[in-house]
């Protein structure tokens, strides 16, 4: 056997790429030598937080993964997959792009939307929808808009032009993210159960290409950089971001599709975090064999790239494909039709060893399984302590809150407040009805609403996560989260079936940090189990934090599909005639904790989460599925962020409809219209029907009360005037586009 080329290297190298020094022991236990650097490169990035999930795995075994539809269980895929009937799946997932976004903003969120549509395409699904959740700082600050700019125009570039909708997402500002914002991205996709393919790699002698963009010298360490803090010297690190092709994405994906169909396939996997070597790596150890692979045979972009970089390298649209041996000629004619590199560098053998050669020379010998998240990779469970201010949060009292003279003045505050106001910034700059799937833009409704071609059936997909209820109180917010994703699929006719999360927090070395990672699990698994949404993988991204500003606010990204059995039943959250009678179905409680009225208005920022009762929630949920299946509402908004009044305002701005309600006495006015207790859904009944809804409801065990009327567009609360609904949709939907203007 070949010796492995000796390259000197200490325990400082090995902190110097991010490893610590008892992890460097343990390289050298499995190797029974001392590594190379190429190896010990390979073991920096499939060993760092991004790749190995060593901080968190621990208490990412803890969520419920079991479930009648669940067709492949978190970690086992590319991406999570959910039987949707009509012998149809569903393949999903959600990643971050956070720390490319934050020194390229255009490049990061565009390759983190071609990494996770390449997870779906992959596995033999077409993609047909996308979502993503933003985060930014104050758009006061020059620097935030031009990150927001370059995100936006990132994700539509690239969706635009790959050939998918956008059709939902959601957009978050606090100072927390002023250095480091976040991008998460989210794809589903339809496939025939039965036609999958798996991230795999077996049969001795079959061989093993590359296909795809050549490789450069972009994106090597990625996996490393995004396992760390920012800092001021971060823009440095520019080469480990990636750069995008959308028009190559899509001739692989349709490449991709039809080598699926001609059976040659044995596995395939995308070439994201870490490229090369993860891709040979986790599909080895998940198939129990090895790999001899050539790196000089990789098509690459630069001249001289070193061993190590070709391994590394996280240049985008590339695969790795283990096909079946005698079928080299079928792989090879399906790319030469689509003309894309496709080039046989490899092939698997016995054993679980990964050799890599360049130019014939032996680079890297290392044992597949060490490599990987439940083979050698390390495990920790780091200790974690309670934050001061989560007692400070516990001692806050509504009763040291002035309630405000001018309610009008608030509701006004919050239509243009941009956490509340109107994305169609954002939205107006992706295309929405590529595929014409999309059900949702000009009927819209809590939920992305996707029609399936050919069936009765329509996806709901919606992504949810209010990171100040998190940092308030972690366990309560991450569950809230989760709530208000399946609150969202209910009140577009769906049913829940289960989540994907992108799992965004700082430092895991911080203790207070690690508290709210811990505790937003814990949330997170209660309110799944209750809702029987298991789940079905993701991603965690640590270190979002900067040297300087510290952690962002704790943001577990809930990505949550759910299906529609009869498409005929989506609900459209808007009001649809004047004299329609208003109902709140849910508690109606003296709360404004960490609403944004009393975040943003009163500047108080210390407040425990707002009000939760998974119990209570729950039974409302079933009460609305009941409601629509009876036919007894003609809309359904839940009220969530900028309360009861955005709900309404949002309910009659689409077709230009005001509202006439009064306040609940038993409870501060401030509260009723802006506090944002959760298990609430503002719905409309017409006159017809509403005999029929009220006894429903009073043989129900949910709370609901009769708010008032739709009218033809005057909003009145008290029969006070707060003006036309026409003037408040122009406050909403032109705050953020004014902000970014503003100089």
């Amino acid at each position: 056997m070949a010796e492995v080329l000796e390259q000197s290297v200490t325990v400082e190298t090995a902190r110097e790429l991010g490893l610590l020094p008892e992890e460097y022991g343990k390289i050298k236990e499995y190797l029974g030598r001392n590594p190379n650097f190429t190896e010990l490169s390979i073991y920096s990035v499939m060993w760092s937080e991004h790749c190995s999930y060593k901080n968190s795995i621990v208490w990412l075994k803890t969520l419920p993964k079991d479930g009648p539809q669940m067709l492949a269980k978190a970690g086992q895929e590319n991406a999570g997959l959910v039987a949707i009937g009509d012998g149809l799946a569903c393949a999903f997932k959600i990643e971050s792009h956070n720390h490319p976004s934050a020194i390229e903003p255009y490049q990061g969120a565009a390759t983190g939307v071609g990494g996770i549509n390449r997870d779906i395409f992959t596995m033999g699904a077409r993609p047909i929808a996308q979502l993503n959740s933003l985060r930014f700082g104050n758009l006061n600050q020059e620097r935030n808009k031009m990150l927001l700019r370059g995100v936006v125009k990132g994700i539509g570039d690239y969706g635009n032009s790959f050939g998918v909708p956008t059709v939902g997402g959601e957009l978050f500002f606090d100072d927390s993210y002023s250095v480091n914002p976040l991008v998460n991205a989210m794809s589903a996709g339809i496939v025939r159960e039965g036609k999958t393919v798996s991230a795999t790699s077996y049969g001795t002698g079959n061989p093993v290409f590359i296909v795809g963009s050549a490789t450069g010298k972009d994106g090597i360490h990625g996996a490393t950089f995004a396992s760390g803090d920012l800092h001021e010297d971060s823009a440095e690190d520019l080469p480990s971001v990636q750069v995008g092709d959308p028009f190559t994405e899509k001739l692989l994906l349709e490449a991709s599709l039809e080598l699926i169909e001609t059976g040659a396939v044995i596995g395939m996997q995308d070439m994201g975090a870490a490229g090369i070597i993860c891709s040979t790596s986790e599909m080895s150890a998940k198939g129990r064999h090895g790999m001899v692979i050539h790196l000089d045979k990789v098509p690459v972009r630069q001249k001289q790239m070193q061993a190590w970089e070709i391994l590394l390298s996280e240049s985008q649209e590339r695969m790795l494909v283990v096909a079946k041996k005698g079928m080299e000629k079928d792989v090879m004619r399906v790319f030469d039709k689509w003309d894309i590199h496709c080039v046989q560098i490899g092939e698997v053998t016995t054993g679980t060893q990964l050799r890599f050669y360049m130019n014939a020379e032996l680079v890297a010998d290392v044992p597949a399984d060490s490599l990987v998240l439940g083979g050698g990779a390390p495990v920790y469970e780091r200790e974690y302590s309670v934050p001061a201010y989560y007692y400070e949060n516990k001692r806050f009292s509504i009763d040291d809150v002035e309630e405000p003279e001018d309610l009008k003045a608030v509701a006004d505050f919050l239509l243009s407040h941009p956490n509340i106001a109107s994305r169609k910034w954002v939205y107006n700059q992706y295309d929405s009805m590529v595929g014409a799937a999309n059900m949702s833009t000009n009927a819209p409704s809590d939920a992305a609403i996707i029609n399936i071609k050919g069936t009765g059936k329509a996806l709901a997909l919606t992504v949810d996560c209010n990171p100040r209820y998190v940092y308030a109180d972690p366990e309560q917010g991450c569950a809230i989260a989760v709530a208000e994703a399946a609150r969202n699929i209910v009140c577009s006719g769906g049913v829940p079936s289960a989540i994907t999360n992108c799992l965004n927090f700082g430092n895991p070395y911080n203790k207070e940090v690690y508290w709210q990672f811990v505790q937003a699990i814990k949330g997170m698994g209660k309110a799944c189990r209750k809702f029987q949404t298991p789940v079905t993988g993701g991603n965690v991204s640590f270190y979002n934090q900067s040297t300087d500003e510290g952690p962002v606010f704790p943001t577990p990204t809930i990505g949550m599909l759910g299906v529609l059995n009869d498409k005929s039943e989506k609900m459209t959250m808007d009001f649809k005639e004047p004299d329609d009678t208003i109902f709140l179905i849910g508690e109606t409680v003296n709360d404004i904790n960490s609403s944004e009225y009393l975040y943003s208005w009163h500047k108080v920022k210390n407040s425990p989460a707002p009000f939760f009762d998974l119990e209570k929630e729950f039974r409302v949920h079933q009460l609305l599925k009941d409601l629509i299946s009876r036919k007894l509402i003609r809309s359904a908004h839940d009220v969530s962020d900028g309360g009861l009044f955005i709900a309404l305002a949002e309910s009659g701005m689409v077709r230009g409809l005001g509202f006439s309600i009064e306040t609940d006495f038993d409870c501060r006015a401030d509260a009723f219209l802006f506090g944002e207790a959760q298990g609430r859904i503002v719905v409309s009944v017409h006159p017809g029907a509403l005999d029929a809804f009220v006894n429903f409801l009073a043989e129900s065990n949910v709370e609901f009360s009769n708010l008032g009327t739709v009218t033809g567009g005057e909003i009145l609360i008290d029969d006070q005037t707060f003006g036309m609904i026409a003037d408040a949709k122009l406050r909403y939907d032109t705050a953020i586009g004014n902000l970014m203007d503003a100089v």
